[in-house]
């Protein structure tokens, strides 16, 4: 088969598989489970084919006109250069272990067969997202995208913080998508076609009269889809959903979605200098917040969420600095590790024998009980962290190296304040990164919380797809930083010292002040009861019992904690440990601002509504209903009252005629 039909066939199968999962879920069971995982295998092999056929050369290029629209054509177009066919890559990768790891995951679940037609036609979104070479295609897959994903979050329905969640991460990114497909439609209507390479080809010749205003514009959505500040807030509550499905949206569709849009339009976004500040603002306000509000939570899931988050900033950084090459290569690297760290979660969870809440403080005596997850989520962690020479270490020194690129003047696509804000923040975030990257697995595996009920070992399906992540965790970046330039148009991504030995060293700082704040903590936990740590003073804040339980703050929603007087993040932060943890109030001042003025004007459209307007409707009825009545009252039917009444009118008739003739 060519290239393009095997291109076609990549989104497809899985689309194909989510329809025949939905139509046989109920009738043939035993189908559900070959239909959910063998369609999104055979994608993967298709996607690997296409990639080896592709092998970063000339970019595939095929076109249709989809429908006559009078105007500016929608085009079905394959667009494949060398990023879409190692993103294809990785999510399939990822959705394949996503699959196999539910099977046995959701083996118990009812709703099984929906959620697994739900992550098949997730996965074909994002394809479809990857090749799509027009721009409204493209924007099918990503509306669909976020239609399953209130789907698959709220797949826990029956609890108020899933269905909140779900609502919130459908509305959040919606509100982003506004902005977004105005800015769609104004990039088309000054390019004159939806097509990417035409778009990009009417950036290059000067085509483009509004290109600060359109950048902002798609910003805003790739700002919600890809959860950067300050629409970033719908991702922590989304772990109320099932760990694959947080797995799924973190690593390889959703949140990388974003990335991938500015990378294929990154040229338009250089057009405006003052896009790309902007840009790398949102990057480093988004990386340094997320990884602060990372540090204080006690939730394994939602530590990895913000980490996700600081992640993407990295991205969104790196296309700030006008290196797509580093962003993608950060994208493809993260998509492993983050994969494995949060099926490594599930792990742990399903250990605990709970669906989707793991407090770290809760936890104890993990090493031995799970040693699939201690050993491949350690590796995972080291990933996360930049530590030579797992591959988020060559992905992130990537990033940082062409920042350092742009403030020393060696490249002048981006301006330099872009990259003295990117290299600055990414600096910080690796020292945060190493900071909750060691709290996590200290408090995971090394933590004094009570030991669960052993809920026996878990399936082989959850604990190889591990092992199988672990491998590009570990090995990717070694080989990939000298292949991948091939792919991404040439741009060289080999760590430079500078930025190599600044990197590690504060992860290091990172790492090891976590690991001797933790000790300190344990030992002086150890040695105090605890019923007399309120005693202590207000500086050992994070060993005060009382201030913890009264502080309540929250894992999901309504749920509380008191954590663990060994927790090295609330010395380590401090009094901002209570703003961190609560996300720095993010959404407290989005309730105040827009949350309570819209409840606030329709409770007075619905007063005004009610009080006013039916007021004066209930009243133009009043009065003829009054008529009526009387009118029915006198239809007495009784001949002698219709006689008597005529002879009365005569009567007064006669008298005020004679009245009147009289006056006259």
């Amino acid at each position: 088969m060519t290239t393009t039909t095997l291109a076609v066939l990549v989104p497809l199968l899985p689309f194909l598989g989510a329809i025949a999962g939905l139509l046989l879920g109920r009738t043939a069971p035993g189908f559900v489970r070959p239909l959910a995982v063998l369609p999104t295998l055979a994608s993967l092999a298709l996607a690997a084919t296409v990639a080896r056929r592709q092998g970063g050369h000339q970019a595939v290029d095929v076109v249709t006109e989809l429908t006559p629209t009078g105007s500016v054509p929608v085009e079905l177009a394959l667009h494949i250069d060398g990023f879409a066919a190692l993103t294809a890559v990785v999510v399939t990768v990822v959705a394949g272990c996503v699959q196999i790891y539910s099977t046995g995951y959701l083996r118990e679940d009812p709703r099984y067969p929906s959620y697994a037609a739900l992550v098949s036609l997730f996965t074909s979104a994002m394809l479809l997202v990857v090749y799509s070479g027009d721009l409204m295609v493209l924007l099918v897959g990503w509306e669909v995208m976020g239609i399953c994903s209130y789907f698959l979050v709220g797949h826990y329905w029956e609890t108020p913080e899933a269905r909140a969640a779900s609502l919130k991460a459908f509305l959040v990114t919606k509100l982003g998508d506004v902005p977004f497909l105005i800015g769609l439609f104004a990039l088309a209507t000054e390019a004159g076609s939806f097509r990417i390479t035409r778009v990009l080809g009417a950036v290059a010749n000067g085509g483009i009269e509004h290109p600060t205003l359109i950048a902002l514009l798609l910003l805003a959505g790739v700002a919600g889809k890809s959860a950067q500040f300050p629409l970033h807030t719908w991702l922590p509550d989304a772990m109320a959903g099932p760990t694959p499905v947080s797995a799924l949206i973190h690593a390889a569709t959703m949140v990388a979605a974003g990335v991938y849009f500015i990378a294929r339009l990154l040229p338009l976004f250089e057009a405006s200098q003052a896009a790309m500040v902007v840009l790398a603002v949102m990057a480093a306000v988004t990386m340094a917040g997320s990884a602060l509000a990372a540090l204080a939570q006690d939730d394994i899931k939602r530590v990895l969420a913000y980490s996700t988050i600081g992640q993407l900033g990295y991205m969104t950084g790196a296309l700030a600095v006008a290196d797509r090459g580093a962003a993608v290569f950060h994208l493809l690297s993260h998509g492993a590790f983050k994969a494995l760290l949060f099926l490594a979660a599930g792990v742990i969870i399903h250990a605990a024998g709970t669906n989707s809440l793991a407090a770290m403080s809760r936890m104890g005596h993990l090493r031995d009980r799970v040693p699939d997850a201690y050993w491949t989520m350690t590796v995972a962690l080291l990933a996360l962290a930049a530590i030579p020479p797992f591959s988020g270490f060559f992905s992130k020194e990537a990033v940082l190296g062409v920042a350092e690129h742009v403030v020393t003047g060696h490249t002048g696509h981006a301006p330099a304040a872009a990259g003295w804000i990117v290299l600055l923040a990414g600096l910080v975030t690796a020292l945060l990164t190493a900071a909750y990257a060691t709290r996590l697995w200290l408090l995971a595996f090394r933590g004094h919380g009570p030991e669960a009920p052993d809920h026996g070992r878990q399936p082989l399906t959850m604990t190889t797809v591990l092992w199988v992540l672990a491998v590009p965790s570990l090995a990717l970046g070694g080989f990939a930083f000298r292949v991948l330039p091939d792919w991404f148009d040439g741009h060289d991504l080999t760590p430079t010292l500078t930025t190599s030995v600044l990197g590690t060293g504060v992860a290091l700082v990172g790492g090891i002040v976590t690991y001797a704040t933790w000790r300190h903590t344990t030992a002086h936990a150890a040695r105090v009861p605890l019923g007399a740590v309120a005693a202590h003073p207000e500086g050992d804040a994070g060993l005060v019992e009382a201030e913890a339980i009264a502080s309540h703050e929250p894992a999901y929603g309504d749920i509380a904690y008191a954590p663990d007087p060994s927790d090295p993040g609330r010395l380590l932060l401090g009094p901002l440990h209570r703003h961190a943890a609560a996300g720095f109030h993010l959404d407290a001042v989005y309730t105040a601002l827009f949350v309570r003025p819209v409840r606030a004007g329709a409770s007075l459209v619905r007063f005004l509504d009610r009080e006013v307007v039916e007021t004066y409707v209930r009243g133009a009825g009043t009065l003829p209903r009054w008529l009526g009545a009387a009118v029915r009252r006198a239809q007495t039917g009784n001949l002698q009252t219709y006689v008597s009444a005529l002879l009365a009118g005569t009567v007064v008739l006669a008298v005020v005629a004679v009245l009147v003739a009289t006056g006259a």
